[in-house]
Parts: structure tokens; C-alpha cells; sequence
């Protein structure tokens, strides 16, 4: 069963849909500069720019619990910078 559901993701991340998008002429020949394979070049930059929105996203979460615990957290640092002595 595993190597089915391999089988099918491997599937999905290789299907490819075309689609037509329209950019303005400037922006096309810099991403021809690039690479003459825009498809890939866009995809590429689709994917990498996800992962940007993507980590920015958990950052986020990851300061809203930071700020609602900081209190509890920095109480919990001071008690213990008081256990350690300096010889």
C-alpha cells in the first residue's frame, strides 16, 4: 500500500497543467535572461516564494507564543540565572 501512495504523490508532483498568464514585456525578458525555460523558472520562483510566505507564517506563530508566555518564560530565566554562582 505504501509504494501506492508513494506512486501517487510522485504522480501528483510530476503532473504538470497548462495555463496562460499574462506579464508585461519587460518582466518577460528578464525571466528570459534567467533562464529560456520559463516555465521552470517560474515554477521555481512560485515554490520559493511559497516557502518564503510559508516560514514567515510559522515566525509569526511562533512570536505570538513567545510574547504570550514571555512573562512566565523570562520569570522562569531569572530563577534560574539565580541558581548559577560565579566562582
Amino acid at each position: 500500500m505504501y509504494a501506492t501512495i508513494s506512486g501517487m504523490r510522485e504522480y501528483n508532483r510530476l503532473v504538470r497543467v497548462k495555463t496562460s498568464i499574462t506579464l508585461p514585456a519587460g518582466l518577460l525578458s528578464r525571466l528570459d535572461r534567467v533562464d529560456k525555460n520559463r516555465s521552470a523558472l517560474l515554477e521555481r520562483a512560485a515554490l520559493a516564494y511559497l516557502a518564503q510566505l510559508e516560514r514567515q507564517a510559522r515566525d509569526r506563530r511562533d512570536v505570538e507564543i513567545i510574547e504570550r508566555n514571555a512573562e512566565r518564560l523570562n520569570r522562569e530565566a531569572m530563577d534560574t540565572l539565580g541558581y548559577q554562582q560565579l566562582p
